[in-house]
């Protein structure tokens, strides 16, 4: 019955189902993307960190530990990594970059990629034959019009630049944006004058071993030797696992948001069922004189929509399965290996199985009116009774469709809280969304204009007229407006919280690195380009070796303390002085100071909770072999996004003048020719200082920005057109009505032209109460991550905003003219002949 029913609705039915096509196809194509992933991951997980063993450590190796280090394997790669000015000659360009001084046959698994090909077998004959030959990552080529050939001034030598570096394992294309690196033959490193006392570096010894052997378990028995001298491990077992997580919290972030647009669909599929219904309530009634029960006429028209439902989510599979080839490609910039794309049929199944059963249960809600539909419909077309009133099952058909999107969410994410918010947060958009829908629809019939013109008042009638399609388009085109325009206000925000540290007069330069006797050297450089020295700041490195006296290995041992390990191994900077600065802010106790002999020193807030600690603690620390023990004073508010020298531990003055120590000077430049003529300067008289632009890291972060908005614009794209498919079913849905109404005012007198303007009225306010409902909600969303995530001002910029409206306003006029077409053409004698 249900397939005999069907055949003058197929065309139609299907419709109802094409607005989850392209959820689903998302679903699928993320699912798919992520088990290509990993699968691919595992393939190449050596490739990842170009060994089988990394060893890392921020301590200068001592000649005992580099023994030891010697001895784990004979093929062994040594690298000692730090940031420092490089300048390119032939161009003035001068730039901040990661130098990695290289020896031996890194990378072991993998290809190091460059241009030409020959210029890596080049550079590892450069230390034994004792060439300057440097290889230059490609973006940092590009940034400063160098090209191979050039010479690459690093310290006090100069480079000749072999090759550019386009890839090597495990990096990624943003990760050379961010740090783009010259490497240089490790045989020189001591000539280039750059390793001075403070100096951050970072060396790495890479290992190749026999096939066969267990590295995971020889990792296993020397660990406790690693960590006594404070050296970290890294296998491709364990970097798999994080590249892995890593990439699988990214999927399921994506995930979420292509439910979003499988919700809008399913949206959809809600209205254009309802509407559907109201067109067969005849058809059920005469099925109910027959005989038929209102569960059979219920389940007649379930089975119609659940298989047309299955056939739309069979081609959004299908789709979604094409779609995962693209995917590469969006997210290339972010992949440290080369995914190959198969079909994953676990993906199409759970796609297929997600979709499908949020689909029906939200074409449930329409649905479950038909059990009430009585046979006397067949006589009276106005009785309204058997349709009206509460219905408990609707309640429930509610209640299991936030159940299930709790558990959808809760299946990517693992964490219930999350979930929980998500399922909230999903429902107050809605919410609101539905709200200003409903708003819009009372404010029109509450004000009506009956001074305006016959086609206005027509076109606003319209807006809250029986089967209009006010909220299901300002919910559908106003979620993917939100989605839209919430990306770009985010991404402004992010950009802003640095512009801000920017503003004024405040730093927008960084000179570290500098020794005692090269600060006043310094200072007058900057005084000679008209530089201003904001600040000027001693800077002393330590460790910790004692809380409240226990030794730091006794705390690593005892299992039940709360001490993340991070605070008890790593290195300090700090500085001394008896006074805060103006990004900090005394939340308890007193700044530093000294009194009876002892030495009170003031910490960050969050790190004096993170680390369990309390005012009145002592902690004794290692100053180059000097032990100070210390008493926690007091805590600080340190506002970290302020371009200034903060610190987690500030020391009294009096204490730590006659220790080892560097400075670090805040300046401000005024253009980007006086920050690139100061920098040459310094990089030519003082090599082994570092200068931090604040206009490169803007643009850095600009860049990567745009990376990342393009991933998830592509992602808000299904939403927007699912949205739009949304629009095109409920027009075309609702034809046969409109049919009827433009032909009654056809033969009432209209003409064609009027009602064209009619309807491009209506759908012009449909558009902009959509667009401007989901501008608003990204308005507050926006405003909700300025002050609570980024505590920074919120000022929008309104001129793209009203771009975002005018595009969607502009598409939904086009799509509701362009289903509407028909309509125009109909003689007026077609309804005459309907009533006869």
């Amino acid at each position: 019955m249900a397939w005999r029913d069907s055949r003058r609705s197929r065309k139609r039915l299907f419709l109802f189902m094409s607005a989850i096509v392209l959820g689903i196809a998302a679903l699928v194509a993320i699912n798919s993307f992520g088990d290509n992933l990993s699968r691919s991951v595992d393939e190449q997980a050596r490739e990842l960190i170009g060994a089988d063993l990394v060893l890392t450590t921020n301590k200068e190796i001592s000649k005992k530990t580099e023994a030891f280090l010697a001895g784990i394997s004979p093929e062994r790669s040594q690298e000692v990594a730090f940031p420092s000015m490089v300048m390119f000659p032939r161009s003035g360009g001068v730039r901040l970059a990661q130098v990695k001084a290289l020896q031996g046959k890194f990378p072991y698994y993998g290809d190091w990629e460059t241009q030409p090909t020959q210029a890596v077998a080049q550079f590892r004959k450069a230390n034994e034959n004792r060439q300057r030959i440097a290889l230059v990552d490609d973006a940092l080529l590009v940034q400063l019009n160098a090209r191979p050939g050039d010479s690459v001034k690093v310290g006090k030598l100069m480079f000749y630049v072999a090759g550019r570096v386009m890839k090597i394992p495990g990096q990624t294309a943003v990760s050379t944006t961010v740090a783009p690196t010259v490497f240089i033959p490790r045989v020189f490193l001591a000539e280039t004058g750059l390793l001075e006392r403070g100096s951050r570096v970072t060396y790495r010894s890479y290992y190749q071993f026999e096939p066969g052997t267990d590295v995971d378990k020889y990792v296993k028995n020397i660990s406790p030797r690693l960590d006594k001298l404070g050296i970290n491990s890294d296998t491709v077992t364990e970097r798999k696992q994080q590249t892995g997580r890593a990439f699988a919290d990214l999927t399921k972030f994506l995930n979420l948001v292509a439910f979003v647009a499988l919700l809008l669909g399913c949206v959809g599929v809600a209205s254009a069922v309802h509407l559907y219904v109201k067109e067969k309530i005849a058809s059920v009634a005469v099925l109910r004189c027959l005989g038929a029960s209102g569960q059979q006429a219920f389940l007649i028209y379930l089975i119609q929509t659940s298989l047309m439902g299955f056939i739309g989510a069979l081609i959004g599979a299908a789709l979604g399965t094409v779609l995962q080839l693209v995917l590469p490609a969006v997210f290339g910039s972010f992949l440290p290996v080369e995914v190959v794309t198969t079909v994953s049929w676990k993906a199409v199944a759970q796609g297929i199985g997600a979709g499908l059963v949020i689909a029906i249960l939200f074409a449930l809600l329409p649905l479950l009116v038909i059990r009430k539909i009585a046979p006397l419909r067949t006589l009276r077309s106005s009785y309204d009774d058997d349709v009206t009133g509460r219905d408990p099952l609707q309640w429930a058909v509610y209640l299991v469709i936030a159940v299930s999107i709790f558990g959808f969410a809760y299946w990517q994410i693992r964490d219930w809280k999350t979930a929980l918010g998500f399922t909230a947060g999903l429902a107050f958009a809605f919410g609101v969304l539905t709200a200003m829908g409903q708003l819009l629809m009372v404010l029109v019939r509450r004000f009506f204009p009956v001074s305006w013109s016959y086609i206005w008042r027509q076109s606003l009638a319209n807006l809250y007229r029986p089967q209009n399609q006010t909220l299901i388009l300002v919910i559908s085109i106003g979620l993917g407006a939100f989605l839209i325009a919430t990306l770009y206000l985010t991404q402004t925000l992010l950009l802003s919280r640095v512009q801000l540290s920017a503003s004024g007069n405040q730093a927008n330069m960084v000179l570290f690195d500098i020794q005692n006797e090269q600060k006043a050297g310094v200072q007058q450089l900057a005084q000679q380009h008209r530089l201003p020295v904001l600040q000027t700041v001693p800077v002393v490195t330590m460790r910790l070796a004692e809380i409240n006296g226990r030794t730091v290995d006794a705390i690593q041992k005892d299992t039940s303390a709360n001490v993340p390990d991070w605070a008890l191994t790593r290195e300090y900077r700090v500085t001394y002085r008896d006074t805060l600065i103006s990004s900090e802010k005394l939340t308890a106790g007193k700044a530093p100071y000294q009194a009876d002999g002892n030495v009170y020193i003031s910490v960050e807030k969050g790190y004096l909770e993170r680390t369990k600690l309390k005012l009145g603690d002592t902690l004794t620390f290692n100053v180059q072999g000097l032990l100070i023990p210390t008493i926690v004073a007091g805590t600080r508010d340190v506002d970290w996004n302020r371009i200034q020298t903060n610190f987690l531990i500030v020391f009294p003055n009096g204490v730590l003048e006659q220790a080892p120590q560097f400075h670090v000077l805040l300046t401000r430049v005024g253009d980007t020719q006086q920050s690139a003529r100061f920098q040459r300067d310094l990089v030519l008289r003082y090599p082994n200082v570092s200068a931090i632009d604040l206009g490169l890291i803007l643009q850095t972060i600009d860049e990567v920005l745009e990376k990342v908005s393009f991933v998830i614009q592509f992602m808000a794209l299904f939403s927007i057109i699912t949205g739009l498919l949304v629009l095109s079913s409920s027009v075309i849905i609702s034809k046969y009505q409109r049919i009827q109404e433009s032909v009654l005012l056809r033969t009432l007198g209209a003409n064609r032209r009027q009602i064209l303007l009619i309807t491009l009225i209506e759908y012009l306010f449909l558009g902009l109460i959509a667009a401007f409902s989901g501008i608003v909600l990204s308005l507050f969303a926006s405003w909700g991550l300025a002050y609570f995530v980024f505590e920074i001002p919120f000022m929008p910029n309104f001129a793209p905003l009203l771009a975002v409206i005018g595009v969607v306003t502009g598409l939904t006029i086009l799509i509701g003219l362009f289903n509407s077409r028909g309509v125009l053409v109909r003689p007026p004698l077609e309804v005459l002949r309907a009533e006869a």
